[in-house]
């Protein structure tokens, strides 16, 4: 499956739910008459966002659970087709951000980063592959972000995550193209969540996480692997990535703001 408009995605799932750009997908997915499945772990949050989308007129339903728990989520996604039917998008966007730096080196903080956004997602992943691959169909979206593309001031342990999970979409495209599963990387610029609001450094083309949600959900229906925006930012990322490093390092601390800290 190489492409798909929304309208032939009946149930989608959606990690990372309760809050900032997850929580936005799943209104923008119902809002479209998609079903969603709805992940995280605060049950309260879960059932708020549910009634929200019942008084627009969607449907969502939750599935309380702590990606991190290899048990809990395969049970959810047994759950999610029994309930709803088979998955026909997983939406993998649970991820935990923690602004770290090298004195005082926080081990702790780098070690639940990596639980979460990494172990997490491959738990999801081993949730939702075996039925898509036996059925040859689905769709899997890994939300990513921009980080990944080189180091930022304060992302350490963020970066090198969402790095992991661009190289981990890569590597799976290669298998999952010749089962009938499509693999999507989303690398979305900096978009006004409760996440980025931690950041002590200036965030050029900051966007509404509404117009966020609505950019991934059009680059689902387009298709193609790479879903980044806003592309005047985003690919003046990628860019920077081709310069020396010396120039790499003076221009994005210029950037930032952080050769002014």
């Amino acid at each position: 499956m190489s492409s798909a408009s929304i309208e032939d995605i009946r149930v989608a799932w959606v990690t990372g739910a309760s809050s900032g750009i997850g929580r936005a997908l799943a209104l923008e997915l119902a809002a479209s008459g998609v079903r969603v499945a709805a992940t995280a772990r605060r049950a309260d949050e879960l059932g708020a966002l549910a009634a929200e989308a019942q008084t627009r007129g969607g449907e969502i339903v939750p599935f309380p659970a702590d990606v991190t728990d290899a048990a809990a989520i395969s049970a959810v996604g047994e759950a999610i087709a029994a309930a709803l039917g088979p998955i026909d998008l997983a939406v993998l966007n649970a991820g935990l951000f923690i602004p770290v730096g090298a004195a005082p080196f926080d081990l702790g903080a780098f070690t639940k980063t990596f639980d979460v956004n990494l172990t997490g997602t491959a738990n999801c992943l081993a949730a939702v592959l075996p039925a898509m691959t036996a059925r040859r169909a689905g769709r899997v979206v890994i939300v990513a972000s921009v980080t990944g593309y080189g180091g930022l001031p304060s992302s350490a342990a963020y970066g090198a995550t969402k790095a992991g999970l661009i190289n981990l979409a890569e590597s799976l495209k290669f298998d999952l193209d010749r089962s009938g599963v499509t693999i999507q990387v989303a690398n979305p610029g900096f978009v006004d969540t409760p996440a980025t609001a931690k950041n002590t450094f200036k965030m050029p083309a900051l966007m509404p996480v509404d117009e966020a949600a609505r950019r991934i959900v059009q680059g689902i229906a387009r298709g193609g692997f790479e879903i980044t925006f806003p592309k005047r930012f985003t690919y003046v990322l990628k860019a920077l990535r081709l310069l020396p490093y010396p120039l790499y390092f003076r221009l994005i601390a210029k950037a930032t703001g952080w050769d002014s800290k």
